[in-house]
């Protein structure tokens, strides 16, 4: 398959099956575009991203513009000629760049759009303790993840899920589904639809640390979400004893009521907390300066208040 001549945009390591099933499948990429290189980690090492790294590994034409509207950037890009551009976790692109190919730009979104548009779609899925997500192409336009949808792919929330596993399943889901509308594009054997909104329209704005602490007083089951909508990145956290603490993972104890929201007790070699309705046992969690660990691992050089 080489009749389309393909502009690739992403950065994550979500974005990279997606180019790789266009690679493997003979498409002609005439270039990749992706975040410029940046300091990493502790040690602040320049890094590249995932799919930098895997396009020097297949070979591929890389661009890495710090502005996409820079006039030397939009003359490379014209000069690809790419009859259509496909975007999976980028950034927001101006109009120039994605008006410039004939067939268009199409988008990968962890959703099923119209809910959950934004910039952290799958983790706002399992917080609000939904049962259903997906992934949808669409076609770009002006305003944020509106565009005519071309193909949607369902996926199931199980209850162990948390963003980690969830994730992996979605960027895998969402690559052949890229696949799929590229071809369908090329067939021209496609129907564009209009995002049609029924009922309310749940958003996912991008997430902030502030805004991952858990709050105590909500019900149990909102807690278990919030904490697996949240992990493994960038994690629930909560104070406990005046030390900071992330949790990574929570089990809601059918056992007992609950008193105090926010009360820490030690059981068992367990952390228990109570919510606004019932108990939540802490399984994962990580204090500051700490490995993750179980928390029974915790409790074994902890001291306890008494």
């Amino acid at each position: 398959m080489a009749g389309l001549r393909i502009v690739f945009m992403g950065t994550p390591e979500f974005a990279v099956p997606s180019l790789k099933i266009l690679v493997d499948n003979g498409v002609d990429i005439a270039g990749v575009i992706t975040a410029p290189d940046k300091p990493q980690g502790r040690g602040k090492k320049i890094g590249e991203s995932a799919i930098k790294t895997y396009s020097k590994s297949e070979g591929l034409n890389i661009l890495q513009p710090a502005n996409l509207k820079d006039e030397s950037f939009l003359k490379k890009l014209k000069k690809l000629n790419a009859d259509l551009q496909v975007v999976v976790a980028f950034r927001m692109l101006p109009d120039v760049v994605w008006q410039m190919p004939e067939l268009g730009t199409f988008n990968l979104h962890a959703s099923l759009l119209p809910q959950y548009r934004g910039a952290a779609p799958i983790n706002w899925a399992i917080m609000n303790g939904e049962k259903e997500t997906g992934v949808t192409t669409f076609f770009l336009k002006r305003e944020i993840d509106t565009g005519n949808i071309l193909f949607q792919q369902k996926e199931k929330i199980l209850e162990e899920d948390n963003v980690g596993s969830l994730y992996g399943r979605l960027m895998d889901s969402g690559a052949k589904l890229v696949f799929k509308t590229v071809k369908a594009i090329e067939s021209g054997n496609y129907a564009e639809r209009p995002q049609k909104i029924f009922g309310e329209l749940k958003k996912a704005p991008k997430i902030f640390k502030e805004n991952c602490e858990i709050d105590w007083k909500k019900s149990a089951e909102e807690i278990r979400n919030f904490v697996r909508g949240l992990s493994p990145y960038p994690g629930a956290w909560t104070n406990m004893h005046g030390h900071h603490l992330k949790v990574f993972d929570v089990l809601v104890r059918k056992d007992a009521g609950s008193r105090d929201p926010g009360l820490f007790e030690k059981q068992d070699q367990g952390i228990i907390v109570n919510s606004a309705d019932n108990k939540l046992e802490l399984l994962e969690i990580q204090l500051e300066g700490k490995k993750r660990m179980k928390a029974s691992e915790l409790l074994r050089g902890y001291r306890w208040p008494s």
